[in-house]
């Protein structure tokens, strides 16, 4: 299964972008999941519940399931935070996990950057993960020592959803 990382500072619209590829890229045929990190301490289940209960009697792990859909939470305890690869092979075979966060994982990545007032400068100089680069406002990769690497216009979802498909086929 491939993987590219969509990375970008705080705010940049990294969950945006993936939004808005997902369903192109399901058009060009491919299968796609997503992994997402968080830094927060973001609890997905609601005090009192059955699965919550569970959880703080001491399952590790807890499957809740629908007719529609199931959710699997596991409880590290003491246990370290796993690390991209290992989370990786927790999703069912697909043609493409995009994946949002692990900053500086080896995974290649497409990393998007805005130009703000309180923008820290783009990551691609320095890091050879970066694969690709979408901007607003477009820049040229030479002009900052990486001539070849791909430059798109972050609103260019099309020509970014072509290089995503070539990428995953390749």
């Amino acid at each position: 299964m491939k993987a590219l990382g969509v990375s970008g500072w705080s705010g940049c619209g990294k969950t945006t972008l993936i939004v808005a590829l997902i369903p192109r890229l399901r058009r060009r045929g491919l299968t796609v999941s997503t992994l997402k990190h968080t830094h927060h301490d973001l609890e997905l289940d609601a005090p009192g519940k059955d699965s919550w209960r569970h959880r703080q009697a001491g399952a590790q792990e807890v499957l809740l399931a629908t007719g529609r859909r199931w959710w699997l939470w596991h409880e590290l305890r003491e246990e370290p935070e796993p690390d991209l690869s290992e989370l990786l092979t927790h999703l069912q075979p697909v043609d493409l996990a995009l994946v949002e966060g692990w900053k500086t994982s080896a995974c290649p990545k497409l990393e998007i950057w805005r130009s703000l007032a309180e923008s820290p400068p783009p990551r691609f100089p320095q890091d050879p993960t970066m694969i690709a680069i979408a901007c607003d406002p477009l820049l040229d990769p030479a002009a900052y020592g990486r001539p070849g690497l791909p430059a798109f216009a972050l609103a260019d979802l099309e020509g970014i959803a072509d290089f995503i498909v070539e990428f995953a086929r390749a």
